[in-house]
């Protein structure tokens, strides 16, 4: 049965970056970080544009028939 305690302590973090070095290489890490960062930021400026869209009053425009 596997519990998870809560947030890893000083040990199983330097285990993680110990493993993320050794699979990815320290030359393809900043590269992926680089590419998580695109990623926020995208997603921050999408919720973003999301919540002023949904702030500002849309007005209904209606046609008249002539």
């Amino acid at each position: 049965m596997f519990i998870i305690l809560g947030m890893p302590g000083p040990w199983q973090i330097v285990i993680i970056v110990a493993l993320v070095l050794l699979l990815f290489g320290g030359r393809k890490i900043p590269e992926l970080m680089r590419g998580l960062g695109t990623g926020i930021k995208e997603f921050k400026s999408a919720t973003k544009e999301e919540e002023l869209e949904n702030d500002t009053p849309k007005k209904e425009t209606t046609k008249k028939k002539n």
